[in-house]
């Protein structure tokens, strides 16, 4: 069997669902001209823009205000090595909009390091892409 059979491309509505899920990902940016990863947690809007909740003093504000960044987010099983990835590119602003900032607040999203006044970076998603992993045995059907 071909690997790239238990491969599922996901469709962006499936991967948009798939995000709304789980409650950190990562974030790729630049950071002194250098890759950096990071892991935040994040929210998906109701108008389809990802918030991502960042301590207010953190160099990471800095870096992802005004920038092109990717998203990825995961939930995978090691021992059945199965699962789903999704990944987000797009840009990323700092939430400026008092309202919008009130919302986030009321919905709980804060940075893993407690922050009790974060700053929130809204992802619009300009191109989502994600892949399942499905079990062996299975196989996805091609047409």
């Amino acid at each position: 069997m071909d690997r790239d059979d238990r491969v599922e491309t996901l469709s962006e509505a499936e991967c948009l669902r798939l995000l709304s899920t789980v409650p950190v990902g990562r974030v790729v940016y630049t950071e002194h001209a250098l890759p950096a990863v990071l892991p935040l947690s994040f929210d998906l809007a109701p108008d389809g823009r990802l918030l991502l909740a960042v301590r207010r003093d953190s160099a990471t504000a800095r870096g992802l205000d005004g920038t092109v960044v990717a998203f990825q987010a995961d939930r995978l099983d090691p021992v059945t090595r199965t699962g789903w990835s999704v990944l987000v590119h797009g840009r990323a602003d700092l939430l400026r909009d008092p309202e919008q900032i009130r919302r986030a607040l009321r919905s709980g999203l804060r940075p893993w390091v407690g922050d009790p006044d974060p700053l929130f970076i809204a992802l619009v998603p300009e191109l989502v892409t994600g892949r399942r992993l499905l079990p062996a045995g299975r196989t996805v059907t091609r047409s």
